[in-house]
């Protein structure tokens, strides 16, 4: 079974004018592998960081990202994957509260001239109990020519006069029926991590 998403807007609702990111969900022994095929802009040039590490603020370069969302407690699972190997990780409880992040991750990213590959695998232990929610965003460029998408974009009539890109507007996600995809007996694993917060 799997799960296919594409990103086909801009964060405000407009059409992209170049091939679309997609994101592929699917079942993977401990967790969810996560596919994502885009194109390559190498703009802004690669991060500093070690490909295959955590990088700090990698929302600042060429970045495509998944939310998992529970939206009961507001918790949730944001994952930045970056064409040149780095990656970051941050668990959220409530809007834009991080609480852990630069999580390890296992990825391994393609890159070809004009697109790449990348597949990360999400152990359920990352996940916040519950989840239910998703919302898949890509961003390149630089400067003023800085282009943010989102799967799920702001509707075009609650955008307001220069309003900016915010991707934690966890009121836009859509669902997401994991049960869908691992079957419907399964039941989401239990979270060490998220267990710690509670306690």
């Amino acid at each position: 079974m799997k799960m296919e998403f594409t990103i086909k807007h801009t964060w405000d609702g407009l059409p992209v004018s170049h091939e679309p990111v997609t994101i592929v969900l699917k079942s993977d022994n401990a967790g969810l592998l996560m596919e994502v095929n885009a194109p390559f802009f190498h703009d802004p040039p690669a991060p500093l960081g070690e490909p295959g590490k955590p990088f700090s603020r990698l929302w600042d370069y060429e970045v495509v990202e998944a939310f998992f969302l529970s939206d009961r407690t507001e918790q949730y699972l944001e994952v930045e994957l970056c064409p040149h190997g780095q990656h970051l990780l941050l668990l959220l409880s409530g809007k834009r509260r991080v609480w852990k992040e630069e999580l390890p991750l296992e990825f391994e990213v393609t890159r070809m001239k004009t697109k790449w590959e990348g597949k990360a695998h999400l152990p359920w232990n990352y996940f916040p109990p519950c989840t239910n929610k998703f919302n898949a965003f890509a961003i390149h460029g630089s400067g003023e020519e800085r282009k943010y998408e989102a799967l799920h974009p702001v509707p075009r009539h609650e955008l307001q006069e220069g309003q900016k890109p915010d991707f934690h507007r966890l009121e836009f996600f859509k669902d997401l029926s994991l049960k869908g995809l691992m079957g419907e007996d399964w039941k989401q694993p239990e979270s060490d991590i998220w267990k710690s917060l509670t306690n």
